[in-house]
């Protein structure tokens, strides 16, 4: 009680929280999982569904943080190799012990280092939850919050530094018909397709509602064999 009275987020105070169906440790070195990242991972496991049956898949997670979403696609997908990237080491820590937790090390390898630079090898898909408040607001946020992780929060002076240099990096990092998929603040949909249209010119620009009717991810499909199907 004297730790919520110090406004201290209850995730914090009990060591986890549920995410997609499963528990995640999480400690104050890392983001506290929402509910809105869940459509993310949604939009990753659709994308995987019109693959070819039992294709082997790889995918990114940047800015893994406590390792959710890494964790929740390689639950969910068995034939996938997930490669989780993060520029802290203490929050690292977090996500090894939650892929002990899963009995997942042997498919979710942790790389640190900034956004997809750790990664040696192209995937097929690209997922990430990067900061996206701007640092302005960040003192109006809730006092609970504000004790999270500054760095896994601000997004600088517009929100969008991170997402800018992830979608000038992505093109580079993605096989010839792979996807990336960004979790955004509804009101950055305009400026982030941007972004991503400008990276990758040839890709088809989409995104996604949340379960309040709110833009939050935005998806950007490279190349697809069978488009001409579609059209």
């Amino acid at each position: 009680v004297r730790r919520r009275l110090r406004r201290e987020p209850l995730a914090y105070i009990v060591g986890v929280r549920e995410f997609y169906g499963f528990q995640l440790l999480v400690g104050d070195q890392v983001l506290i999982p929402r509910q809105e990242t869940e459509l993310l991972v949604d939009r990753a496991l659709d994308w995987a569904s019109k693959r070819l049956p039992g294709e082997r898949l790889s995918i990114a997670d940047i800015g893994t943080g406590s390792g959710a979403i890494a964790i929740a696609i390689a639950l969910h997908l068995p034939q996938a190799t997930v490669f989780a990237t993060d520029l802290s080491g203490e929050a690292l820590r977090v996500a090894d012990a939650n892929l002990r937790r899963h009995r997942l090390l042997d498919r979710v390898h942790l790389l640190q280092g900034d956004l997809l630079s750790p990664l040696n090898n192209q995937v097929d898909l690209i997922v990430s939850n990067p900061p996206y408040v701007k640092t302005g607001d960040m003192m109006a946020l809730a006092d609970e919050i504000r004790q999270e992780p500054a760095q896994a929060l601000d997004g600088g002076p517009d929100g969008l530094r991170l997402t800018r240099r992830l979608g000038r990096q992505a093109p580079g990092y993605l096989f010839e018909d792979g996807c990336l998929l960004v979790e955004i603040s509804p009101d950055q949909l305009d400026r982030v397709t941007h972004i991503v249209r400008m990276a990758m010119p040839t890709a088809r620009v989409s995104f996604s509602k949340d379960l309040l009717g709110l833009p939050r991810v935005v998806e950007a499909q490279l190349y697809l064999p069978w488009a001409k199907e579609i059209a």
